[in-house]
């Protein structure tokens, strides 16, 4: 059986001399008359990227006259730049905090409009979580480690706080759980997630374990690639 997925490479081999593998047909989910080769094929499902990064890749600012707060995409930030790097008729959409510290009445709210107008699901984590998760256990350990430097001692000089990690695991879990929210696990192939740096080096173990055929990818800026 080729999957949809496996047609897709196969699809981007535009030379001449693999043009018969664009003749492959499609798995038929329907009873009834396999096609033959020569007949058109019905157009695939759009594709779907999903990014999973710490930040949302926005700028956040006050509106001077309604005082309601604005937000749009950064394009000089690098993810912000990465729907330039899929086929038009992908669909990317984008999961993370915001950059930030918007004090909001009604998250819901905000949740809502990036949802509908910026293809954006956003997080909000527990004020002390995110100290522990961000400042904590990535700052002071995770970085310095993929920077070739020892791990800093805590506050309290301790080498290693469990508490920080702890805090990594949950937050990771939140982002594991907004992703599978999004994510159409009805489908055969299932969208395509790519998880951003090492803040989030937990998530695809927590995606993996509830929905095993997910389409994972591991980005880390300065150390390439990891599936």
């Amino acid at each position: 059986m080729v999957s949809s997925c496996c047609l897709d490479q196969f699809n981007m081999l535009c030379s001449d001399d693999f043009r018969f593998m664009n003749r492959v047909p499609r798995v038929m989910k329907i009873p009834g008359v396999v096609s033959e080769f020569d007949e058109e094929e019905p157009s695939p499902p759009r594709k779907r990227v999903i990014v999973v990064s710490n930040q949302l890749p926005l700028r956040a600012w006050r509106d001077s006259v309604s005082k309601e707060w604005c937000f749009e995409f950064d394009e000089n930030d690098l993810l912000a730049q990465l729907k330039h790097a899929f086929p038009p008729d992908t669909e990317v959409r984008h999961v993370g905090t915001l950059k930030a510290d918007v004090d909001v009445a009604d998250p819901d709210e905000v949740a809502r409009l990036l949802r509908e107008n910026l293809s954006c699901e956003t997080i909000f984590l527990p004020v002390e979580m995110r100290d522990l998760f961000y400042h904590g256990f990535c700052k002071h350990y995770l970085w310095p480690l993929f920077h070739y430097m020892m791990p800093m001692p805590g506050s309290s000089g301790v080498r290693f706080d469990r508490e920080q990690w702890t805090a990594y695991v949950s937050a990771n879990k939140i982002f594991a759980d907004k992703v599978l929210e999004v994510m159409f696990r009805d489908d055969e192939d299932g969208d395509h997630v790519w998880v951003h740096d090492y803040h989030l080096m937990a998530l695809p173990t927590f995606l993996r374990r509830r929905c095993n055929r997910a389409l994972l990818v591991l980005l880390q800026k300065d150390f390439g690639v990891a599936f």
